[in-house]
């Protein structure tokens, strides 16, 4: 199983790296058209589609997705810089209320998806928008969004070291037993550490206090929404009865699984890429 896992891991590293900095536009927003059909085939899964409902359900996700991002300009070409805010901003928005307005109540009164109806609305919610802002902050910078993604990582890792050293009060028991407060205390440490030093890294050491200051919320923010993302899709799998979301990365699971944490990120990191370029 280990060894499946770093082999799994390290295809998909080399794999990401290749098509984040070699792919054009055009294909780049392909592959994050696919990771959306197939992230929306496991949601299925979660909502307990018929096959015949979750290839639907993938299709419409898939067409939704490339239609907005070839509106939105993400598809590259000649003179095109950057993408159009008015086709991103309202799925952008959508995505920060749900995950920062919907999701903690969800979580709390640990709601189900109940309808097949309320399955595929929440499923274009949660999938949609993140599968766009993979697109749109390559758009700005390969290196800008490898650098958002490191940051769930850096999350993910500092959560599970430090909970496994540390770990002894539970974040949420009924919801997923191994999480702990001490683990998520350690996930904020590691995303504050990353984020200043990528900050002065790239040339953030001749910006005035302030910034600095402004920075820090964010990236408080960040961590919490990405926790946030982790815990609802694992309420949605202890529902529907599933250890993993899919079986497509040995070791690994499935899509969903690995970018849990992006679904929420994402979008918000896109939102904030708009407002500061206006």
């Amino acid at each position: 199983m280990l060894r499946a896992r770093i082999i799994t891991a390290l295809v998909l590293l080399f794999g990401l790296l290749a098509a984040l900095f070699l792919l054009p536009d055009v294909l780049w927003l392909c592959v994050s058209t696919a990771v959306c059909a197939a992230a929306a085939w496991e949601w299925g899964g979660l909502g307990r589609f018929s096959s015949a409902q979750r290839l639907v359900f993938a299709a419409c996700s898939a067409l939704v997705c490339a239609l907005a991002g070839v509106a939105a300009g993400l598809a590259g070409g000649e003179g095109v810089a950057l993408a159009q805010p008015l086709v991103l901003v309202p799925l952008y928005a959508a995505s920060a209320v749900f995950w920062l307005t919907c999701i903690p109540l969800w979580l709390r009164n640990k709601w189900c998806l109940s309808s097949t109806a309320v399955a595929m609305g929440t499923g274009l919610v949660v999938l949609v928008p993140p599968a766009l802002a993979l697109a749109h902050l390559r758009l700005i910078s390969p290196w800008f969004l490898l650098g958002i993604m490191a940051m769930v990582w850096v999350a993910d890792i500092a959560a599970y070291f430090s909970g496994r050293a540390f770990g002894r009060r539970k974040l949420a028991p009924a919801i997923s037993p191994g999480k702990t407060w001490e683990g998520a205390f350690g996930a904020t440490v590691g995303v504050i550490v990353f984020g200043y030093a990528v900050l002065a890294l790239s040339g953030g050491s001749g910006l005035a206090w302030p910034y600095y200051l402004f920075a820090l919320p964010l990236l408080l923010g960040f961590t919490a929404v990405s926790i946030i993302g982790d815990l609802f899709e694992s309420l949605l799998k202890r529902q529907a009865g599933l250890k993993d979301s899919g079986t497509i990365l040995p070791g690994h699971g499935g899509i969903l699984d690995r970018i849990d944490s992006l679904t929420s990120t994402l979008p918000m990191a896109g939102l904030l890429a708009l407002w500061l370029a206006s």
